[in-house]
This record gives structure tokens, C-alpha cells and sequence, in this order.
């Protein structure tokens, strides 16, 4: 699939937001939208959230979901980050995904985690690796906007080919299979602020237990999410049978559990997100988004900082 980027464009306020739009080859429309809920006019965000609702419906057979963006809730737009998909002959919404930006204590310090929320494709329009745009191209889209600093990720799950999917993209991701990978403090705490502060993002309500020693959601699907609660029979498996062993082995699929998956986005992620799962065609056409984020948060704010002579306005310390 050959992506070819048609605009950049940049909203402010108070800070730059990312609106990235490009079309693919194979004839579908792409758009990634930053905090869409702190810029982005009231009737385009509803017309937004619409047609995640078509997308929705069209993927559970008629039933919907009652939690965070999909309910138009303007603070889960305020810190959402929106990647969404269509066909150009018929302006069909066909697959989107919702990630959000949550705001944790770390060490000390606030930091943002991404959580990769949920994606969803038209059953028509399965089977075309839609997953690497819907996922692994925006979160490294953020990365490079973060000057390649490394970003926790989070992300919460029944599905065996879903938790596979992530342990196998991104760095340092607990829970895993695989038993030399630990959980480690950093982990640990960044699961209690989530389950502490951000449950709603993931539709888990309050009464839903967390075990952490195994990273398991228990009693998950009580806050808004409940149409996508399903039997282990029914839920897509892994290539690697060594998830959907622990997946069956871990959670209860009657009563409801998810996994609360905790990773990185780090150069090694991006590196074998780019080597491996973007196709060849993708890479040339890449170069000028990723390289103009790299440009903007990185070597502009250097070649600034050695012009002494020229006042920087906001980029100058506060004294």
C-alpha cells in the first residue's frame, strides 16, 4: 500500500496540534487529528463522532458503545488523538482508531502515556492491513513529535491477537508470555494511575477489580464497553500460540477480564516498526512527515537557542 502525504497542517493553540491528512493507492483517505476536542469546531467533532457510530454498528452488528469519545464526552476529546479512514468513492467511514493521551504521575513528574484505545474495520474492509495505519503509524507519528524520547503505552484487552500484536510492536511490555520479562516499579505505577484516574477512557467502571500481580482487569465490562465483551471462542487468535494460551489461561472470558498491557515506544520499536510491518512503498513517502515533526520539535528550537542576537519570545526561559 503506497501512501502518498497530500498536507500537513498544523492547529495552535497554546501549543501545536497534529491534523495529517494523506491518501493511500489503494484508494482510501486518511486523517490523524490531535485533541480534536480542544480546537476543532463543535459540528465537525460531532460529525466525527458520528461516524465512528457508523463504523461501530457496521463491525458489532447494530449495537454501539457508551464510553469516552463514542459518546461525544468533550474531555475525552480534549485528550484524544484520532486516526480515521475512508473510501473516497463513497466518503464511507471504513475503520478508525481513538487513542488518548492520559496524563500520569511518574517519578515525580507528569507525563503523557498513550493508550491505544479501540480500533475498529468495516467487516468489508478486513484483511487489508489496516492495523498499521490505525496503530503503529500513529504512535510513531507521536514519537517523532516527541524528538524520539521514548513514550509508555497502555493497552487494555481480551482479544489474543490483539494482545500479541502489541507485545510483538512495542518495547518493555508487561504482561508478556514470554517469563523474562518482568513487571518492573515504573510499570506498577503507571497501572494504579490509570486505574486510578482513567478508567473511563477504556469504559471499565469503578467496581471492576485489578490484579497486579498478573496485570488483569477483572469484571471489565461494566462501564459502557459491554457489547465488546465476548467468549474466548469468539475472539480472534494470535499466529504465536503462546498469547492465546495465556489469554485462556489468565482470564476469566465468562465473568469478563481484560489484560492492562504496559509498553514503550522506543527507536528499537520504531526501527522494527518501519523494517517490518510498513510495506517498502510506504518508506519514501513517510520520510517528509516523520522528518518535518523530527525538524520542528528538535533543530528548530537548537537553531534558535544559537541566535543570541534575536529575541525568542516564548522559547526564552522565564527569569
Amino acid at each position: 500500500m503506497h501512501v502518498a502525504v497530500r498536507n500537513i497542517r498544523f492547529r495552535k493553540l497554546g501549543r501545536r496540534y497534529l491534523d495529517l491528512e494523506f491518501s493511500t493507492a489503494d484508494g482510501l483517505d486518511v486523517r490523524i487529528v490531535e485533541r480534536p476536542g480542544l480546537w476543532m469546531p463543535a459540528d465537525e467533532t460531532a460529525k466525527m463522532v458520528a461516524e465512528f457510530g457508523c463504523v461501530v454498528s457496521r463491525a458489532l452488528g447494530g449495537r454501539g458503545l457508551r464510553y469516552g469519545v463514542f459518546t461525544g464526552d468533550k474531555a475525552s476529546l480534549q485528550q484524544a488523538v484520532v486516526t480515521l479512514l475512508h473510501e473516497p468513492s463513497s466518503g464511507r467511514s471504513i475503520a478508525f482508531n481513538a487513542l488518548s493521551l492520559l496524563r500520569v504521575q511518574l517519578r515525580g513528574r507528569d507525563v503523557d502515556v498513550i493508550h491505544l484505545g479501540l480500533a475498529m474495520v468495516d467487516p468489508d474492509f478486513r484483511g487489508r492491513g489496516l492495523s498499521a495505519v490505525l496503530y503503529g503509524l500513529t504512535c510513531l507519528l507521536l514519537f517523532f513529535r516527541n524528538q524520539l524520547r521514548p513514550i509508555w503505552i497502555t493497552n487494555v484487552s481480551q482479544v489474543p491477537s490483539m494482545v500479541g500484536l502489541v507485545t510483538e510492536t512495542f518495547s518493555n511490555v508487561f504482561p508478556s508470555p514470554d517469563p523474562r520479562k518482568r513487571r518492573s516499579y515504573d510499570h506498577l505505577v503507571i497501572a494504579r494511575e490509570i486505574m486510578k484516574h482513567h478508567r473511563a477512557v477504556f469504559g471499565v467502571a469503578t467496581e471492576a477489580g485489578f490484579d497486579e500481580q498478573r496485570f488483569v482487569i477483572t469484571n471489565a465490562y461494566t462501564g459502557g464497553s459491554d457489547d465488546l465483551k465476548k467468549p474466548f471462542a469468539d475472539t480472534p487468535l494470535h499466529r504465536i500460540e503462546a498469547y492465546n494460551q495465556m489469554c485462556h489461561r489468565e482470564l476469566d472470558y465468562e465473568i469478563g477480564d481484560d489484560f492492562l498491557q504496559i509498553g514503550q515506544i522506543d527507536v528499537a520499536a520504531a526501527r522494527n516498526f518501519l523494517l517490518r510491518s510498513v510495506p517498502r512503498v510506504w518508506l519514501r513517502s513517510l520520510l517528509y512527515p516523520l522528518a518535518s515533526l523530527l525538524l520542528d520539535a528538535s533543530l528548530l528550537p537548537m537553531l534558535h537557542w544559537l541566535t543570541p542576537s534575536r529575541k525568542m519570545g516564548d522559547l526564552r526561559p522565564c527569569k
